[in-house]
């Protein structure tokens, strides 16, 4: 009996589905999603389009749920690739929220599926632009790095987080580029890879509503002075995917790719002072 190649993809909106239809042809897929209604349209969908999808509800904030995830992946077949799009937004969400599932939450797949990892597998964790901004100290991003991920939401620069949303955000996007930065070794030692994708603005739903939030203007004007004059689309973001989890990046690991139209190129060396 052939032994299956297994794609794991978190978060089941736009992103999540794109990337599960890029690289899911001829693998079992596995969906996971916290809303189980949203998760079983978007299975269906794969399914009707041919895929060997099946979904697991799991919430990213939930270690225990997340090392079910990987768990589930490793015995269905040769675990070839996880994207991680799960997450939630600066404009629909609270800090500790955001503190929960974008950071801790990233950290928790990061171990989940580390012990799990072949010579096969490439972990693909989306992170964005707005980490690019973060004025982090060194010693902060080492703790960031590297401490125990069910200790991440004791941190000092967690716990008394005096900010809004938006810098939770930053600051969470932030821990995610320098966690799988920390994680290459161990995944190395495996054979595996790891590495992020940091989007700008994709057209998801999610961004969607931080265009209508209060920064949403501002945002869009960010894409017209840097020359992009658009969105990106969860295509694009699959595409990224398909070639940090193909054969064309196997000497990639521990890195973090920019996709974001030059906005932040724009932001470091073209805007106004």
């Amino acid at each position: 009996m052939t032994t299956s190649d297994v794609v794991v993809v978190t978060g089941a909106g736009g992103m999540g589905t794109a990337v599960a239809r890029r690289i899911g042809s001829g693998r079992t897929v596995i969906l996971a999603d916290a809303f189980p209604e949203h998760l079983d349209r978007a299975v269906a969908a794969l399914r009707a389009e041919g895929y060997d999808a099946h979904g697991q509800v799991t919430d990213i904030a939930d270690q225990k749920s997340v090392t079910a995830l990987a768990d589930r992946a490793a015995a269905e077949g040769r675990l070839s690739a996880v994207v991680h799009t799960a997450g939630v937004s600066a404009a629909t969400s609270t800090v500790r929220k955001i503190m929960e599932v974008d950071l801790a939450g990233t950290a928790y797949l990061i171990d989940a599926f580390e012990p799990v990892a072949t010579r096969a597998t490439s972990v693909v964790c989306v992170a964005s632009m707005a980490g690019h901004y973060a004025q982090l100290s060194p010693d902060v991003e080492r703790a960031l790095a590297i401490t125990p991920a069910d200790g991440l939401l004791s941190l000092d620069v967690v716990a008394d987080f005096e900010g809004d949303p938006v810098s939770a955000y930053i600051l969470a996007k932030r821990a995610n580029q320098v966690r799988v930065q920390a994680a290459a070794l161990a995944y190395n030692r495996r054979g595996a890879r790891i590495n992020t994708i940091s989007p700008g603005v994709i057209s998801t739903p999610m961004a969607r509503a931080e265009q209508e939030s209060a920064s949403g203007d501002h945002m869009m004007a960010m894409l017209d002075a840097c020359g992009a004059g658009r969105t990106g689309t969860p295509a694009e973001i699959a595409e990224a995917a398909a070639f940090l989890t193909g054969p064309g990046s196997l000497y990639i690991t521990g890195t973090d790719l920019l996709i974001d139209g030059g906005q932040a190129a724009w932001l470091y060396h073209h805007r106004p002072q």
